[in-house]
């Protein structure tokens, strides 16, 4: 696929739009409910896009026609980071993108999509649905008049797209660096200027050197993105984003009016998304992997202990200023350590332990 193909191309763009609306359309007479979905992922972006394309059909074929879905992809409607505003002010009733980028308007939101030396996919589903995690985003949420759920996850992202080596910290310093999030805050933290772009925007700042090195999300995603044009060093682990969850995020009061069997249709939706994105990544990440390094040359490199005792240092100083800002940023932050301390625990004992010894015994490596 070529990537300007998915980016500009109307032909499947089309036929994906006409389906969110038409598959959405009753079967018999019946009252009905416009739901006007947002995104911050340009049409058929692998993996995000077609995501969020895939949960807007989805909702309404659920709700057999009850709510109207019509789904806009990034620029089609508003800008991808006006949808947030389109959403909160009632002029749209959903969005689907990464709920880090309004960090601006309060620094929690950071944490419901991935914020440094984080949770990961498993750790963050379970801090979400029991350990407080969902209580603490209903109420910062409550605070901009919308109600969210977690929608998708993409795991452990890389560390980025690099045009030199990073062997010390020092390197970093200057670097102009595409990173969303909590993580551009470390990076500043480091002599870095983080850069906030949308996804469409990513490959052409790349290739004109507006930014030196971007991160974006793994291989599958970054294969189509064609970054390996303009750099060559391919960093992991990402220590900003280790278990990137994304959201739909409703006006509340639309959602507050709906019957409790489309509320929970939506929410089953939502959780059903949160598990085949995630799916979806692992099965596709480690074959396009092989891809960008077989057929484009691409060196895989992996920060060294140096450079992320640098990153943690930098992230702890983060911490402590987003703490400061209010009660709710710090209570959320406090809810956080306390998953990630407990739940990362059990994690480190059986799924770490059990996945480094079988690959140990089978001579599975990198």
């Amino acid at each position: 696929m070529d990537r300007r193909s998915f980016l500009k191309n109307a032909g499947l763009g089309a036929g994906a739009a006409a389906a969110a609306t038409t598959l959405a359309a009753p079967a018999i007479a019946q009252s009905t409910t416009d739901m006007v979905i947002v995104s911050t992922w340009p049409r058929d972006f692998p993996g995000l896009g077609t995501s969020a394309q895939r949960l807007a059909a989805r909702i309404g074929n659920l709700t057999e026609g009850r709510i109207n879905v019509q789904y806009f992809a990034a620029g089609e409607r508003v800008g991808a980071f006006d949808s947030f505003d389109e959403v909160a002010s009632g002029n749209a009733q959903a969005y689907i993108g990464a709920d880090y980028y309004w960090k601006g308007k309060h620094p929690a939101w950071a944490y419901f999509t991935s914020v440094p030396f984080g949770l990961t996919y498993a750790e963050i589903d379970a801090w979400i649905k029991y350990g407080g995690g969902q209580e603490l985003w209903d109420e910062l949420a409550g605070d901009f008049g919308l109600k969210n759920f977690a929608a998708g996850n993409t795991g452990v992202q890389m560390g980025g797209w690099f045009n030199k080596e990073i062997e010390t910290a020092d390197d970093l310093k200057g670097l102009k660096m595409r990173i969303p999030g909590l993580g551009g805050d470390v990076m500043a933290k480091l002599g870095a200027s983080p850069v906030s772009l949308p996804g469409g925007q990513i490959y052409e700042n790349l290739v004109s050197g507006a930014v030196d090195a971007t991160e974006w999300v793994g291989p599958w995603n970054d294969y189509f993105m064609k970054f390996y044009e303009a750099a060559k060093y391919y960093y992991h682990p990402g220590m900003h984003e280790p278990g990137s969850q994304l959201a739909l995020g409703m006006n509340k009061a639309w959602f507050d009016g709906l019957s409790a069997t489309d509320q929970a249709i939506i929410e089953a939706a939502c959780m059903e998304e949160n598990a085949l994105q995630m799916a979806e990544s692992n099965a596709n990440n480690g074959v396009y992997l092989d891809r960008l390094i077989n057929e484009h040359g691409v060196e895989l490199k992996r920060f060294n202990d140096e450079v992320y005792d640098a990153f943690g240092e930098a992230a702890e100083e983060v911490f402590e200023e987003t703490r400061e800002h209010s009660d709710l940023a710090a209570r959320t932050h406090d809810s956080f350590l306390k998953a990630r301390s407990e739940i990362g625990r059990w994690m480190l004992l059986a799924d770490t332990g059990y996945t480094v010894q079988r690959n140990r015994v089978l001579g599975i490596s990198i």
